[in-house]
């Protein structure tokens, strides 16, 4: 069961207490007019996922948020595919799925089917935001990439900027690829995008280039200074080494490609639906495995969290955080006195499985998923580095 029909099985089952007259009609509009969304618990939380639910819906029902989820509790663990439902906190749904295989196959597959839009709110919310900067070059990289995650959620965006720019600060943009939709002072104060300024000129943020500039003033959190000239370190992110966040998150992206295009060699594809028949409880890389799903599971809760902050940096950092998951997972150590070693493309004399097929569509997923969220960022991801 994927997130999101995890989230369509909380409110068939909240619609149905409405109707068996366990729950106020009034929750009905609620929860249509609200999202339900489910997320990976946090640190020391239980089950597959939480959701709070019952505290959206309380008031309408009338009753307190613990007694809404006792009430969806008991529909929710009589659904297929969930083992079992705890409620903690002042009303918290947490929900264990039946077989923790079928999840990981479920996930891969959301990912293959929804590619680099996974984790993205369709249709549109109606929603709209309008993202204000001043005319400076680390607030316009942040509000175009900020917009770019809002669209992502569903979001309608408007950027605009105090000032008419300069001709050196327009190529700078162009440059940057940013888009500013007006400019001007608007005629009431709005709420004003102002990260810490890159403590250089333009130029000196331009000769990283448009890739390596972009993540330079996005991957540190606003109110963190950022490194762009050679005395601030700023040539550490053209650096090929593992030393650069932004170079294993582009190695990682080109060396999922690499294995689909060796693979093709050797003739077989990934396949998210085969049974890899092999015994995770005794691999020894499982846990790699598990570390790489549940990365690629947070995704959405990531992105949903950097559009409503207004901040790319949790998505470069969480991107970071796949791209190490993945490494990990694919470099993973091997025994000659191992049958079930974790290679995800066959070695020596050894035949294609379906275990092979099985990893290599988890490594298609981290692939589509970097690259999606490099694309958000205004990043490109490239096939091979």
């Amino acid at each position: 069961m994927t997130p999101v029909e995890l989230s369509r099985t909380v409110l068939r089952a909240t619609r149905r207490a409405v109707d068996a007259g366990e729950l106020s009609v009034d929750v009905a509009a609620s929860v249509e007019a609200g999202s339900v969304r489910v997320e990976r618990p946090r640190p020391g939380g239980r089950g597959d996922f939480a959701t709070n639910v019952a505290l959206q819906i309380a008031r309408a029902a009338g009753r307190t948020p613990r007694d809404v989820a006792e009430v969806l509790s008991a529909r929710l663990a009589a659904e297929p595919g969930i083992a079992g439902v705890d409620i903690t906190g002042p009303g918290f749904l947490n929900i264990t799925l039946t077989d923790a295989r079928a999840r990981a196959a479920a996930l891969v597959r959301e990912i293959h089917e929804r590619g680099r839009c996974y984790g993205h709110v369709h249709p549109d919310t109606g929603d709209v935001a309008q993202l204000h900067v001043p005319r400076d070059l680390r607030a316009a990289v942040l509000a175009d990439s900020a917009r770019r995650i809002l669209r992502s959620q569903g979001v309608l965006v408007r950027v605009t900027c105090d000032e008419q720019p300069d001709p050196a600060w327009a190529d700078a943009i162009d440059a940057l690829d940013v888009r500013i939709d007006a400019y001007g002072r608007p005629p009431e104060p709005l709420p004003t995008l102002r990260p810490v300024p890159a403590p250089a000129p333009a130029d000196a943020v331009l000769r990283l280039g448009r890739d390596a500039a972009r993540w330079a003033l996005l991957h540190p959190a606003p109110h963190d200074h950022p490194r762009v000239t050679p005395e601030q370190g700023g040539d550490d992110h053209l650096v090929q080494r593992e030393s650069n966040p932004l170079f294993r998150v582009r190695y990682a992206y080109a060396r999922t490609r690499a294995l689909t295009r060796n693979a093709a060699a050797l003739g077989f594809a990934a396949d998210p639906d085969v049974d890899p028949d092999v015994d995770m409880e005794a691999d020894p890389a499982a846990p790699l495995a598990d570390a790489l799903l549940t990365a690629l599971g947070d995704y959405p809760a990531t992105l949903a969290s950097a559009a409503r902050h207004r901040a790319p940096d949790r998505l470069a950092r969480h991107l970071v955080v796949i791209a190490d998951a993945f490494l990990a997972f694919q470099s993973a150590p091997q025994s000659a006195t191992q049958e079930a070693a974790f290679a995800v493309l066959p070695r020596g004399d050894e035949k294609p499985s379906a275990a092979h097929r099985a990893r290599l569509a988890l490594a298609e997923a981290a692939g589509t998923v970097l690259a999606g969220g490099l694309s958000l960022l205004g990043i490109n991801a490239p096939e091979f580095l």
